[in-house]
């Protein structure tokens, strides 16, 4: 999700003050969104919003119900989107016109294989809705669009059809052998600062004193940075939101977005990022891109001049959304509830889009297959996946995958319960009638259950069996391999705090998280011990040391860490080059036992070798009595410690140290 420091409480319910959360989410992992994650902005102290958030002369924005009232002045003329392309699985595309007063025009294109299927017009004559059908055979070329009104021609648009395809290695999709690397562009790497002042920004320059201003990372720094992430033998990267987010305060997480065709001016242009995929892909780096359907900032030309009042879901008094989607699902359900959770704002500068508008629907499925082609990304993380319109959902996942049947895409879904979580993938028959066509999402269940793990006593469901009860639900999904599972995100509390600053248990996580099913994502930063907890978020999304040539230490150097943070980081790198190199931990198939006394094991394994991880949850070093796994230590067997290449001789018992995982490889 994206800055939401929002408290998800039932409607009417007290909202938490800010002074009163100072517990940090140690050990109870489940609570973690129900306490400092997410405490609500109105509740801290203006003094601190007031420093933190708002640039001087800005203050919050009052709420409103927006009328459909076209805007005077200048109109901005555009046409969205603002190419298409021939040779596309659907052969009709909607074209979102925006200039003063164009409702109601005649709408005449003379271009072969191009006809106008339809015209509409909304609240707004500000806007004209263009349906043009692209028969096959249309070769690739520029025509315009004329508009007028009775005889007299009013405007001429001039619009374009490209040929499909380009780069090489485009539209991959992402899959269980891709090892996720998520990046907050504004905080990683600034490599180009002469975009860090861009004139005619509603937010002028950088301020890396204050956590939620612009600091000045870009696409460029990204492209700096790729030996890095190489080293790490890092397959995949994913950037939150790119796209231009204008607002006049707090939108560096890129989740307030202003214009959805193009690439926000400080972190580049379209063409730079267009340059950031090809350079990824020459390295073997797919490029994961964010998006978000619920909401967009108020500073959007659609917000700012409504194309009709239903475009957004609006109420006389400011309504936040309860974040509770079991709702979705529940037999017993309240309308209220429903409406709320649906249709309620996250924040009151980003209004909540009605997607069962067919014209805002068309308008994402449009723009994202937009994306696709333009710039040949390979997968999409999808934000708030819960909070739009189900149906809509569905009817994008199906186009997405007609267009772009090599390209996959997952959900963020930010819940609890195996069977919540399940019920938003595709093909699952979880509920009647409804399919999500959505692959996969982010795996908090694991998340929930790994942190629980390293962080409290085992009991009958409580530590470490929670990993094994949320596994063994695993047939709720047509294929949990395709989940992405991780330690930490731009939302939570880092993975480092969360163990306490334990360096066992650290490494005990990344163990987990780089041979479990699943394609794994870790946070930027974590391979370095960044620390710190979501309270608020800003903490958790500090830059990068080494980003910025003024930074006193490059940790994106050996000779720039701390011991400990070298340590850590070599762990992981031999760990991540380990699973890049041996398909077992792709797809291999999983087998798990029962805890015991702390100790879980399980085994990633196919004809050709297995990965025995057994982790020990103790305080205390165990004796494991390997009696118990002799279904996969045939007599003649070899046995390797992975992480230091010893031979292990005795494989009758085996001593795993407290807090530890131990991984072997048996051949």
């Amino acid at each position: 999700m994206m800055i939401r420091a929002f408290y998800p409480t039932l409607i009417g319910a007290l909202l938490i003050c800010a002074a009163c959360n100072t517990t940090r989410p140690t050990t109870d992992t489940d609570t973690v969104r129900e306490t400092t994650a997410n405490i609500p902005i109105d509740t801290i102290p203006e003094e601190v919003f007031d420093t933190q958030r708002l640039p001087e002369g800005v203050t919050k924005p009052e709420y409103a119900y927006r009328k459909a009232t076209p805007a005077t002045g200048v109109i901005e003329e555009r046409v969205d989107p603002p190419n298409w392309w021939v040779g596309m699985a659907e052969r009709q595309v909607e074209l979102m016109m925006h200039g003063g007063n164009i409702g109601n025009s005649q709408v005449r294109i003379d271009y072969p294989g191009v006809s106008v299927k339809d015209v509409v017009t909304l609240q707004n004559p500000n806007y004209l809705f263009v349906m043009l059908d692209i028969a096959p055979g249309t070769q690739p070329g520029e025509f315009d669009i004329i508009l007028s009104k009775g005889s007299t021609a009013t405007r001429t648009y001039a619009y374009e059809l490209r040929e499909r395809g380009g780069t090489t290695n485009r539209l991959q999709g992402l899959t269980t052998s891709d090892f996720v690397y998520l990046i907050m562009p504004d905080r990683f790497a600034n490599g180009d600062t002469s975009n860090d002042d861009v004139e005619g920004m509603a937010q002028r320059g950088t301020d890396r004193s204050k956590m939620y201003f612009r600091h000045g990372g870009d696409l460029e720094g990204i492209i700096d940075k790729l030996d890095y992430l190489e080293e790490l033998s890092v397959t995949a990267i994913w950037l939150n939101p790119v796209q231009t987010n204008d607002e006049a305060y707090e939108s560096y997480h890129g989740y307030a977005v202003t214009d959805h065709y193009e690439i926000d001016p400080r972190f580049g242009t379209n063409e730079d990022y267009k340059r950031l995929v090809d350079e990824c892909h020459k390295r073997g780096i797919k490029v994961v891109m964010d998006i978000v359907h619920n909401h967009v900032g108020d500073q959007h030309y659609f917000i700012k001049d409504l194309p009709s009042e239903d475009w957004i879901h609006q109420f006389e008094e400011f309504q936040r959304t309860s974040f509770r989607a079991p709702v979705l699902m529940d037999p017993y359900k309240s309308q209220r509830d429903s409406i709320v959770m649906v249709s309620g704002w996250f924040d009151d500068h980003m209004p909540d889009l009605n997607q069962r508008n067919p014209h805002v629907a068309r308008y994402f499925i449009q723009n994202n297959l937009w994306w696709l082609e333009w710039a040949g990304i390979d997968a999409y993380r999808i934000d708030t996946y819960a909070y739009p319109d189900q149906a809509f959902m569905s009817d994008w996942g199906a186009r997405m995958q007609k267009e772009y049947p090599t390209v996959n895409f997952f959900g963020e879904t930010w819940v609890h319960g195996p069977a919540v979580q399940a019920q938003f993938t595709q093909n699952n028959n979880l509920r009647d009638g409804y399919n999500s066509n959505m692959p996969a999402v982010t795996d908090f269940q694991l998340y929930y259950a790994i942190n629980d793990a390293l962080n409290k006593p085992m009991g009958w469901t409580e530590g470490v069996s929670r990993i094994y009860y949320t596994l063994a639900q695993d047939f709720l999904y047509e294929d949990p391999y395709r989940n992405v599972v991780f330690l930490d995100n731009h939302d939570l509390s880092r993975f480092y705090s969360m163990v306490g600053e334990n360096d066992a248990k650290f490494r005990s996580g990344l163990a987990f998280l780089m041979t479990m099913r699943g394609i794994p994502q870790l946070y930027y930063g974590t391979e370095i011990l960044m620390k710190n907890y979501s309270d608020p978020d800003g903490k958790v999304r500090s830059d990068f040391p080494g980003g910025w040539a003024e930074d006193r230490v490059n940790k994106f150097e050996a000779s720039g860490r701390t011991a400990r943070e070298q340590a850590a980081f070599e762990y992981l790198k031999r760990l991540a080059a380990y699973r890049k190199a041996n398909p077992v931990l792709h797809d291999g198939d999983l087998t798990q036992f029962v805890p015991e006394q702390g100790l879980y094991v399980y085994v990633r394994h196919n004809d050709d070798k297995a990965v025995m991880v057994l982790m020990n949850t103790e305080s205390t070093p165990r004796l494991a009595n390997m009696e118990r796994y002799r279904e996969f230590l045939p007599e003649g067997i070899t046995a390797t410690n992975i992480m230091t290449g010893e031979q292990l001789t005795n494989l009758d018992t085996v001593r795993i140290e407290a807090h530890s995982t131990l991984l072997i490889e048996l051949r």
